[in-house]
Parts: C-alpha cells; sequence; structure tokens
C-alpha cells in the first residue's frame, strides 16, 4: 500500500511535532558553530565531574583542526576515530568534518583483523585512537592504507582529583589506570597535538551539505561490512528530526548521558549531533556501568536517556535495589532491538517518565520511526515515521508493487536522512536504492489504520545482540576456520531480555574430534566478544534447500528446542 499519500499517522503525532522539517543546506560544523554561539559558557560536555562549555568545545575543535590540517588531512581524507566515549571523541569527530574530510567511525574493542578490513576497506590514512588501541594499529598498519597515529590518552580529560588517585600505589589504582590507558610508543600524542596550537582560520574552506561526513560500517541486508556513506545534511536532517520528534526538550537546559557508544551509528546521532544542536548536556560515559549512571545521577542528573533495553532493565533494577531516584528522566528513547512491554512498564515506574521504542538503520542515520512522545505512543510497535519521511510497504519479490492496506511486506522510506550509497560498493547501493531516493530496509511490517509500524521479519538474517549488529556470515566464515569444524550456521536466539544471543551449530568433519567450549576459546582470537557465540552446538548435519543452501532458519529452530539450551 501506498503510506505517503494521506499520512495517517500524523494526528498521532506530540502536540508541537511538526510534518516537515526545512530542508537544510548547512553542515555538522555550521551545527557545532550555532551550538557555540547560542550557549556559550553552557556546558557541553562532563566526563566524571570535569566540564567543558560550548565556547571551550568549540576553541579546542578549532585547535584540533588545524593541529590534523598540520599532518596532512585534507577534504576527503578518511581519518579512523577509534576511541571510547570520552571529550576527544566528540572534538575529533567535529574537527575531522570541519576540514571537509570524512570521519570512520571504529569500535575500539574490534580485533585486529576486524579494524584491518575497516581500515583497509575505506582508504583511511589516519587514526585517532584509544592509547590501547594503539599497539593493534600498529601490527596491522602495513596491511592498511595507515600513514599517521594519533594516540589519545583519555585520563587526561579526567578531573584533577581522579587522576591524582589512579596514581595512588594501591591495587584498586593501578587497575583502574590499567583499565582507562596504557603507553603508546612511536604514536602522536593527541593531548601535544592540540593542546596549545593555533586555531584553524576562519577562512578555510568549508565543506558542502552534500559533502560525505561520515562512513560507518554495517552489514546492511547481507553479511559483508559497508561504509555507509552519510552526508552532512543526512546527519543535520536526522539531529534536526530528533529534536522535533521531542517539543519536551528545552534548548540548553537538557542533560543526556551518552551511555551509547558515539561509533554506533545510534550514539552518533543521539549523542554527537542531537545533544549538541540542542544545547544540552553530554554526560559521556567510556562504557556502560549501571552504578556509574548512578553514581553520576547524583551529580547531574539526566533528563533525557537513549539507551537500548538492556541498559533500561540494568539501571531500573539498580536503581530499585539501592533506592537510588531516577525521576529526573522525563524522555528515553529505546532502538537497536526490540524492546519488551516489561521494561517499559518496570522502566515508567521506577522514573515516571516515558520510555518509547523507535526503529532505524545505519544507512539512515539512522532513526525514521518512532513512537510518539505522547499518549498515543503504541508499545509493542516501532511508531510512526519521523517528519519528512514517507514509506512504501511493497512486496518483496516486487519492490515496485505497493501491497494492499494492511498486508505485511517490505518496508521502503525515503527522507533527506537516508544515505548516499555503500563506499565504492555500486552494485550493492543500486540492489538497496531504488529509483525516487527509496531505500530497501529489508525488514517486514505490518501497518495498522493509524501509520502505526510493527516488524513481523527479517529478510536480513541479521542477529542485533545488545544493540551491536553481528553478521552471520562473518561467525560462520571464523568457526569454519576451526581445526575440526567441516560446517557452521550461525542464528540469534532469545536472550531472555527482549534481545538475541549469538549460537552457532557446527557440523563435525569425519574422523576429527571438537568440543563445544574449544570452538569458542579458538574463536575469541577473531571476534570481539559480543560476536562470539554464547553457546555452540554440535549436530549431525546442516538442514538445507533444494540447491543445497545452508537454511539458517531451520537450524534456529531445531535449537529453540534443543534440551541443552540456556
Amino acid at each position: 500500500m501506498s503510506a505517503t499519500t494521506d499520512r495517517p499517522w500524523l494526528h498521532s503525532y506530540a502536540d508541537g511535532v511538526p510534518a516537515e522539517i526545512p530542508a537544510t543546506d548547512e553542515t555538522l560544523s555550521d551545527l557545532l558553530d550555532e551550538a557555540v554561539n547560542r550557549f556559550d559558557t553552557g556546558i557541553a560536555l562532563d566526563f566524571y565531574g570535569a566540564t567543558t562549555s560550548y565556547r571551550a568545545l568549540g576553541e579546542q575543535v578549532a585547535r584540533a583542526a588545524e593541529a590534523l590540517r598540520g599532518l596532512g588531512v585534507e577534504a576527503g581524507d578518511r581519518v579512523a576515530l577509534v576511541l571510547p566515549n570520552c571529550p576527544q571523541h566528540v572534538v575529533a569527530f567535529y574537527a575531522v568534518v570541519r576540514l571537509g574530510a570524512i570521519v570512520v567511525e571504529c569500535n575500539p574493542l574490534y580485533t585486529a583483523e576486524e579494524l584491518a578490513y575497516q581500515l583497509s576497506d575505506s582508504g583511511a590514512r589516519f587514526a585517532i585512537a584509544w592509547d590501547k588501541v594503539v599497539p593493534t594499529l600498529d601490527a596491522i598498519q602495513s596491511d592498511t592504507h595507515l600513514a599517521t597515529i594519533v594516540a589519545v590518552n583519555m585520563t587526561t580529560a579526567l578531573p584533577l582529583g581522579k587522576r591524582v588517585a589512579m596514581r595512588l600505589p594501591v591495587a584498586k589504582a593501578r587497575a583502574t589506570r590499567a583499565a582507562m590507558t596504557a603507553a603508546a610508543t612511536g604514536a602522536v600524542a593527541w593531548k601535544k597535538l592540540v593542546a596549545h596550537g593555533a586555531a584553524l582560520s576562519a577562512d578555510h574552506p568549508r565543506p558542502l551539505a552534500s559533502d560525505l561526513a561520515v562512513l560507518q560500517y554495517t552489514g546492511g541486508t547481507t553479511g559483508v561490512p559497508k561504509g555507509a556513506m552519510l552526508t552532512h545534511r543526512n546527519l543535520r536532517s536526522n539531529a534536526a528530526q530528533g529534536r522535533a520528534w521531542v517539543p519536551g526538550l528545552t534548548d540548553g537546559e537538557e542533560v543526556i548521558y551518552a551511555v551509547l557508544p558515539l561509533f554506533h551509528a545510534y550514539g552518533l546521532t543521539l549523542c554527537l549531533t542531537f545533544a549538541i544542536s540542542s544545547g544540552a548536556t553530554l554526560v559521556l560515559f567510556p562504557r556502560f556501568d549501571a552504578q556509574q549512571a548512578l553514581d553520576a545521577m547524583k551529580r547531574r542528573p539526566a533528563t533525557f536517556l537513549p539507551g537500548v533495553p538492556p541498559i533500561y532493565r540494568a539501571l531500573a533494577e539498580a536503581a530499585n535495589a539501592s533506592g537510588a531516584d531516577l525521576r529526573s528522566i522525563r524522555f528515553a528513547i529505546s532502538g537497536a532491538m526490540p524492546l519488551p512491554t516489561t521494561i517499559v512498564d518496570l522502566w515508567e515506574a521506577t522514573t515516571g517518565g516515558l520510555l518509547v521504542e523507535g526503529y532505524g538503520m545505519t544507512e539512515t542515520s539512522p532513526v525514521t520511526l518512532g513512537n510518539p512522545i505522547a499518549p498515543t505512543r503504541r508499545p509493542g510497535t516501532v511508531g510512526v515515521p519521523f517528519p519528512s519521511t514517507e514509506i512504501r510497504i511493497v512486496d518483496p519479490h516486487d519492490p515496485a508493487r505497493d501491497c494492499e492496506e494492511e498486508d505485511s511486506g517490505e518496508l521502503l522510506i525515503r527522507g533527506p536522512q537516508v544515505f548516499a550509497g555503500y563506499w565504492n560498493r555500486p552494485d550493492d547501493t543500486a540492489a538497496t536504492l531504488l529509483d525516487g531516493g527509496w531505500i530497501r530496509t529489508g525488514d517486514i511490517v505490518v501497518m495498522d489504520h493509524d501509520g502505526f509500524i510493527t516488524i513481523v521479519d527479517r529478510i536480513k538474517e541479521l542477529i542485533i545482540t545488545g544493540g551491536f549488529n553481528v553478521y552471520p556470515s562473518q561467525v560462520e566464515e571464523v568457526l569454519q576456520q576451526v581445526p575440526g569444524v567441516l560446517e557452521a550456521a550461525v542464528v540469534g536466539l532469545p536472550d531472555g531480555s527482549g534481545g538475541e544471543q549469538v549460537v552457532a551449530a557446527i557440523v563435525v568433519a569425519p574422523g576429527s574430534s571438537v568440543e563445544a567450549e574449544q570452538v569458542r576459546e579458538a574463536v575469541r582470537l577473531h571476534l570481539t566478544a559480543y560476536k562470539v557465540p554464547r553457546q555452540v552446538f554440535i549436530i549431525d548435519e546442516m538442514p538445507r534447500s533444494m540447491i543445497g543452501k545452508v537454511l539458517r532458519r531451520q537450524v534456529r529452530t531445531h535449537l529453540l528446542e534443543h534440551p541443552d539450551r540456556r
């Protein structure tokens, strides 16, 4: 059905949410400049109590941009950011895009193989990396295009008292320091590079809204990671759409907790762009820890919390157990994985605020649908289209044919947040971006008469665990390199909290002897922890189609019924 003509969802919008957002020719650099001018001495960043004003953030970005220019960074260059959440990440991001260069966001917990692939595919010549990751980058540098590595010691952004405490000759202090920093010989030191340098000239050429700002890697509708090309306009538009979606926010007064990683598309938009555009204070956490979040609530209470279901459950349970107060959090938006109504009920009973679910994908910057921040919300659905966002529901075998009303079909999306294509992959781009600017999501949905969308199935066999994407073919490739493993199939099974866990089925080669735990230990060397199968089941043979393709759905059904599943 064509859902774009009468837009039945508009009557469900919260009061004050517009049907359209103005088209923009402004960039992410303009976004930061506007925030600096509007909010000046307001607090932009909070890192364990150390604060950075908007004015200071703008000055740091200008110095960092000039320092990077001095290293040779030019417009169009790809610069990898391999950083946890810290003030340096925010500064580096805006400094890179100010030069017209392209940020390549990388997970700092990736293995050497995973980083080498992403860096090689993107052609990144520069990396700004957590000092603990620098040895890994050194080891793979010859396999990539990297010419320069800048090392970031994020402890230098901590309050003085915490820096002093970490140097005390006690085991806890040593352990804390070891978890946050490590010596990085041979790399350029970020602090020395940007601390006292000159600012980038205001006359330096600025990027255009149509220029690429970020390469965000995703598997899309297949298991091969690809760089989604996100322009300044894409990301600026999605930040504006998100801001319009929550009319109850007050610019310059909100406190947003960055418990989502900034290297993830969801965290990038909700924290790096949306928060800055509204003059919020962004409280940065290098990793999610419920107790750290509760401690921060005593210092600087959150008012808005983007997250994923396990975060809401963990925070609510920890608050209820300790008596901590979360009632300052008026709004919370969940994405990246299904949101169980049990978690909604728990969160709202604990905070008195609203928790709603949204929907997006990396290729759409990422948010496209959301439940209204209003009584019209419908738990169990992913909501309705954002302002300036159109949808169609089509026959997945013939996307030119719209489905009948309330029939299930593949969701297509069009809007200013839809990406420019995949980096150096014209065939994949053509298969995903259709004529007229429509993107195929690969998700099968149904829309009710009010325009609310429910996800009913996936064309893609992506696994979402803890809000992160795991592509079965990647894990299977590693499993099949383990001695004694003949075949492997990887699927996602319910983890009991509304998300999924990665599980593998393997067939053992004739004459070999393989133990499931040995297989898990072997793949740990090559995969990030969240990609390692939680369980490995040994089966006699793989179910196959008539042409020999392994049927993952049948594997999943079999494992769901397995007596040893936990």
